[in-house]
């Protein structure tokens, strides 16, 4: 029964885009496009996939030889998995008519099997929704893939894919509408969040620690952890840091200046996490790193992903440089735990999209973006005195959420592969398949 299950509701999907064709006759072409603009969505867009084969190298490269292909392939199969979902239902959830005014979910009719997104433009803007939906498509995608770096090594494939498929419906979606819809709980609220600091990296941080703590440490009689490639570590962060120029400045959602300073801001943040991360290591008497510099870069990306579009390039040094060295210091504090996070997504993806939604109340300035607001460090307490209470509230909806989460997954395919099978390693035991 449970081999029938999977291809049977790829059936139903077929029978549903039969009942449900889309836009066959589309109406009249919106007549606010801006040529420009649609083309730098669509380099952005292709820029944001690139990422999730980028996170597959970044963590494929970082754990044993014997599960390389099984935490690269977890990475890879969210752009099937989670695309699926997006298009039959999952971008109407997220982005269709607020359900009940109370700015938590969309109307699954909105959108459905991409129904009315052909000829009209988003929210009267310059690109057409199906663009938008395919841009935002590519954020649903790599949220799943960034959790798999906390309980790689020890978790059974098929449970996986139940689990990010709950998560992206219970958590991801719900967050997405809130935030970025005009009628989303947090959006009205004023909270600032460019690109995903919030809705991508905190609840995927979150979700990180929930799966740490409830699929507990690996085999203790396992040999130390080495990584399989640094190399692969080097290539999956350099994939990162070119496809987050898609991630940050495409959503200025247009070619213009905004763009260009989303791509500043996110460039030099990285570049001074990368150094800080190093330099602080140093500091602790440590040898300078590539494992180090790789990861310092990447913390930067994620820091200054809600604050890109809102804050001037100077600001985003500070942003970089600090949230290298308090997640370095989450690390530390971590590996001192029995938390066995393998690859440290909390300290990395969580503690830093939490920096960088502090950071962003405190830098934020409408010189930047008129559509923003003005920062602490501008006079102004309101901003990231809201930012607080989202960061509360986020994180308990996130990790609470996501423990729930895993225990119903749990219930219904069991999550941890047996011992035998981690001590093969999850490359053949899942799979089949080495290196």
């Amino acid at each position: 029964m449970k081999k029938i299950v999977p291809f049977g509701i790829l059936v139903i999907v077929v029978i549903l885009a039969f009942l449900f064709p889309g836009n066959v006759a589309a109406a009249k072409p919106a007549t606010t496009y801006v040529g420009a603009d649609i083309a730098w969505l669509l380099i952005s867009t292709a820029l944001v996939l690139l990422m999730t084969p980028g996170l597959a190298f970044f963590y494929g490269g970082m754990v044993r030889k014997k599960n390389v292909i099984s935490t690269m392939l977890q990475s890879f199969v969210c752009m099937g998995l989670i695309t699926i979902i997006w298009v039959v239902f999952g971008f109407s959830m997220a982005f269709g008519d607020d359900v009940g005014g109370y700015g938590i979910i969309g109307n699954p009719k909105s959108f459905f099997m991409m129904q009315n997104t052909l000829g009209v433009a988003w929210l009267g803007g310059t690109i057409p929704v199906i663009l938008f939906a395919m841009f935002q498509l590519k954020f649903a995608v790599i949220t799943p893939a960034l959790i798999t770096g906390a309980f790689a090594e020890r978790i059974r494939f098929n449970s996986y894919l139940i689990f990010i498929t709950l998560f992206i419906v219970v958590i991801y979606i719900p967050l997405a509408h809130a935030t970025w819809h005009p009628e989303g709980l947090f959006f009205k609220y004023g909270v600032l969040d460019f690109a995903g600091g919030t809705v991508v990296h905190m609840s995927a941080g979150w979700a990180a620690l929930a799966s740490a703590l409830y699929l507990k440490q690996r085999n203790k009689v396992e040999e130390a952890h080495t990584p399989a490639r640094i190399s692969y570590v080097i290539l999956g962060t350099g994939l990162l840091w070119f496809g987050w120029f898609g991630f940050n400045a495409g959503s200025a959602l247009g070619a213009g200046e905004l763009a260009a300073t989303a791509l500043a801001t996110t460039t030099t943040a990285s570049a001074a996490a990368a150094m800080s991360w190093i330099f602080f290591d140093i500091l602790r008497g440590k040898k300078p790193s590539a494992m180090g510099a790789c990861i310092g870069a990447v913390v930067g990306l994620v820091a200054v992903t809600p604050a890109a579009g809102y804050i001037t390039v100077s600001s985003s040094l500070i942003v970089g440089i600090v949230a290298a060295v308090v997640s370095n210091l989450v690390v530390i504090w971590r590996s001192k735990t029995n938390i066995d996070d393998t690859l440290d997504v909390f300290p990395c993806h969580g503690v830093g999209g939490m920096v960088g939604m502090l950071m962003t109340g405190i830098f934020a300035t409408k010189s930047v973006n008129s559509f923003g607001a003005e920062g602490l460090a501008y006079g102004e307490t309101t901003l990231f005195v809201k930012h607080l209470v989202a960061l509360v509230s986020v994180s308990a909806f996130a990790f609470f959420g996501s423990l729930l989460l895993l225990k119903i997954t749990d219930m219904i395919s069991k999550l941890r592969v047996s011992e035998a099978d981690e001590l093969a390693g999850l490359d053949m035991s899942q799979h089949d398949e080495e290196l």
